[in-house]
């Protein structure tokens, strides 16, 4: 008895690991094939997808794509929602709605809901579960369930080079500058300028870059020492090796 018992869990053990590895192969399958691209749009028919941008799969909520323009390059991570107008199958008009740039990185989860313009330019960089919205209930009348209420919508643009923390929104009417960072879980409304540090609900400017005395505070931190020109990644590798092998206390 003790050696079928043993032989059952052997083979429920490669049975196991079998569907382990049927189940893996097949979502790294479904990834590939459900990402979407400019060659391989799948349902989606955006107005511009540039070369080399990809959307991972799973999507999240994608709707008014005619109206969604994204520019070159772009990573858009899993479960990520873009979306145009304030419901499907509206006609928006002739100008595109959702703009993103060359470059743009949206992380796992964000939101970007466009029901009127929003610009994100290039090389902006967005952390997991970003929110950005052109759109905000109104409350105006207190005998009204909030939800139904006509919203009030805003534009929204943020400046190429930004980026954006996870957790952050950005909320109707913000216009951000060119290199504007936004802390983790900061809440952003209004105008930011450009080169400057935001933090905190509601945001505020926490450090700012003055052409003459640098950035204000001063950084705590000193700045990262740039790569040689000509390095290559393995030469990097290489050097990371023996770092490790020297230990942390080595002179």
């Amino acid at each position: 008895m003790p050696k079928n018992r043993n032989t059952f869990s052997f083979l429920a053990r490669r049975g196991r690991s079998a569907a382990s590895w049927l189940v893996h192969r097949g979502w790294e399958w479904a990834r590939e094939a459900g990402a979407v691209t400019a060659e391989h749009p799948g349902r989606l028919r955006f107005g511009a997808i540039g070369e080399g941008t990809r959307l991972a799969f799973p999507q999240g909520t994608v709707f008014g794509e005619p109206w969604i323009e994204l520019g070159g390059h772009c990573i858009i991570a899993e479960q990520v929602t873009l979306t145009a107008g304030m419901m499907p199958d509206l006609d928006l008009g002739p100008d595109p709605i959702l703009t993103l740039g060359d470059g743009v990185v949206l992380g796992r989860g964000s939101h970007v809901i466009a029901d009127t313009t929003v610009t994100i330019g290039s090389d902006t960089y967005c952390g997991p579960y970003v929110y950005i919205t052109s759109t905000n209930h109104s409350y105006d009348d207190p005998h009204e369930p909030v939800g139904k209420q006509w919203p009030r919508m805003e534009p929204v643009e943020i400046g190429p080079g930004c980026w954006i923390g996870t957790g952050a929104v950005i909320l109707p009417g913000a216009r951000l500058g060119r290199n504007v960072v936004v802390a983790a879980g900061a809440v952003v409304r209004g105008e930011v300028p450009d080169h400057a540090v935001v933090a905190g609900a509601p945001a505020r400017v926490v450090r700012s870059w003055d052409p003459e005395q640098g950035w204000q505070p001063p950084l705590r931190t000193p700045a990262p020492v740039p790569i040689p020109e000509g390095v290559t990644p393995e030469q990097l590798l290489a050097l990371a090796e023996l770092e490790g092998e020297a230990g942390p206390d080595a002179p």
